[in-house]
């Protein structure tokens, strides 16, 4: 069984809603799993370019499925232990919750497989 990685990786601005509002980051790739295969989200990384905590949260078909928490002009790396199998025609993106009004740039490096 072969299997091919993909990545959901860039700098994205936003500007905050809140912390229990995750918003779209301005450009962000989204990834639909194809037909015919499964995927697997395997590890996230990212970076927080304000001075506020933010979290990145990964999106199942519009319903959050994971969060990130990063800190004030820091970083994370999650390697996640516990992968789900993800078929078609599952969707999956990134948003932020920022607190309101606050602006600033998420770097994301989100590492799937499928198989």
């Amino acid at each position: 069984m072969s299997s091919t990685p993909r990545f959901l990786q860039g700098a994205h601005t936003f500007t905050g809603a809140g912390l229990e509002k995750p918003v779209p980051l301005d450009g962000a790739p989204a990834y639909a799993v194809p037909e015919g295969v499964r995927a697997q989200a395997l590890y996230f990384r990212g970076g927080n370019s304000t001075d506020e905590m933010v979290s990145a949260v990964l999106l199942r078909d519009g319903v959050p499925m994971r969060w990130f928490p990063i800190g004030a002009r820091g970083s994370v790396h999650v390697p996640l232990r516990v992968v789900e199998d993800l078929e078609a025609p599952t969707v999956l993106e990134v948003r932020v919750a920022a607190p309101e009004g606050v602006t600033g740039t998420l770097v994301l490096d989100l590492g799937l497989v499928e198989v």
